[in-house]
């Protein structure tokens, strides 16, 4: 069948797609976060988020193995709360991981720019859509395999990064001026904390997204939730470590607005002619690819995911002949190309363009983990014949605590980005506009047995 995806993946292939997807966020976006909250502040920010991804992935993995789907976050909703369910779930996927590319597109293009002056940034970022949308197209274990080398060696590069920088590292260094706007007693600071959250959560975001990859995975039950608990412990180890050893090399100040805070804080302690400081110039080039790389895989499954289910035209669901959703590919590539050009003409609450897009994909990201949460609440209650092979520890408790963070994290960000969130919403309402006027669409897509209960 053309909507069929054939299982090729193992767990160490997981794993790396897990890892892969989230790992450019140890390499920039998160030291945004000291600018606004201190280094200090940003830690007890970092504390928070790390335990709503702890809690979400152990509650989050329950569902990816009891339902196998494409569609992910997309798939659970459906089954728990009908199609309006499925449709904010799906929507608010879909923000996170089209708008996520752009900015590590553009990350790719300011490390390129170091070493070749002459290359517009921009350039280099469009270039790295035509090529990995390219590697995509080609098939999803070649995908999968080319994600599982670049994450290894981004892995290797930030164990590299913190043994080089670890012994000019100063804990004066790291709180000093720790607490952002605030006094002596770092009070004040309570509102840089909240206001930190997007690029707190920027360590960890899409992490979730090998759910995606579900229907192409052998023996989902077994190798997802190995995937996912090994990746988000790697995640929250490398995450820690790498904050605090860059915070402590020098004067952080002049790391917290930049989108290459590691080579600058190497700089600091080695010099600017080291030969570690080009290795990680060069290197860390694979941390941006793998997660931007990945995500290009995990979009375009949302999108394969919601066409087939009659959400979006039924020709996002075709198939290439190397057996990939090649139409979902090229259309999530072509808005965020257009994302990478919109700087121009949008200014969002003075942010620049790579801090924007990273504030919009958290915000899709957050409403998409309420969704699972819920949906894994009602699901244990509608549904309890539903094979589970893995069930989340602590359940209610550790799901609830997932729920309760995500929604102080909607809030907060909410209170801080209201333009930010005013285009989110207006997002969401477009889809539900286009909801509404496709209801015959919907009825003629076949018929899934895992969104309606049969499977």
């Amino acid at each position: 069948m053309t909507s069929t995806l054939k299982p090729t993946l193992g767990t160490l292939h997981l794993w790396g797609i897990a890892v892969g997807l989230v790992i450019s966020g140890e390499y920039f976006g998160w030291s945004y976060g000291w600018g606004v909250a201190g280094t200090l502040g940003f830690l007890i920010t970092t504390a928070l988020i790390a335990t709503m991804y702890t809690c979400f992935i152990f509650s989050f993995t329950e569902l990816t193995t009891a339902i196998p789907h494409a569609g992910g976050p997309f798939a659970y909703s459906r089954r728990a709360f009908g199609e309006t369910g499925g449709l904010i779930a799906g929507m608010a996927t879909l923000i996170e991981f089209v708008f996520a590319p752009p900015a590590i597109a553009m990350a790719i293009g300011a490390y390129l720019n170091v070493q070749f002056p002459a290359l517009n940034p921009k350039t280099a970022a469009v270039g790295a859509y035509l090529l990995f949308m390219t590697l995509n197209i080609l098939g999803v274990k070649l995908a999968a395999m080319f994600e599982l080398v670049v994450t290894v060696l981004a892995v290797a590069e930030l164990l590299v990064f913190m043994g080089v920088v670890s012994p000019g590292f100063s804990l004066a260094n790291f709180v000093a001026n720790g607490w952002a706007g605030s006094d002596s007693f770092g009070l004040p600071a309570l509102s840089g904390i909240f206001a930190a959250i997007p690029f707190a959560i920027w360590f960890f975001l899409a992490i979730e997204g090998a759910a995606m990859a579900a229907e192409e995975a052998k023996d989902p039950k077994r190798t997802i939730p190995k995937a996912y608990i090994t990746g988000i412990i790697t995640l929250v180890v490398l995450a820690i470590g790498v904050m605090l050893l860059a915070g402590g090399a020098g004067d952080w100040r002049t790391l917290s607005d930049i989108n290459d805070p590691l080579p600058q804080a190497m700089k600091m302690i080695v010099g600017e002619n080291s030969r570690w400081m080009h290795m990680l110039v060069w290197i860390g080039l694979f941390g941006l690819i793998a997660s931007f790389h990945g995500i290009i895989l995990g979009y375009s499954r949302q999108f394969f995911a919601l066409a087939r289910a009659g959400y979006l035209p039924q020709s996002l669901a075709k198939l290439s002949r190397f057996h990939t959703p090649h139409r979902a590919i090229l259309v999530g590539g072509v808005i965020g190309i257009a994302a990478i050009f919109s700087d121009g003409w949008i200014n969002l609450q003075g942010m620049s363009l790579t801090a924007a897009m990273i504030t919009m994909a958290v915000f899709g990201a957050i409403v998409m983990y309420m969704m699972s949460m819920l949906s894994l609440f009602k699901l244990r209650r509608s549904a309890p014949g539903l094979a589970r092979s893995f069930r989340a520890p602590g359940y209610p408790v550790v799901p609830g605590i997932a729920l309760l963070l995500a929604l102080v994290c909607l809030i907060a960000m909410l209170w801080f980005n209201p333009l930010i969130g005013a285009l989110f919403v207006t997002m969401m309402a477009a889809g539900y506009l286009y909801f509404l006027v496709t209801k015959s669409q919907r009825d003629s897509a076949p018929q899934d047995g895992m969104l309606s209960g049969r499977g």
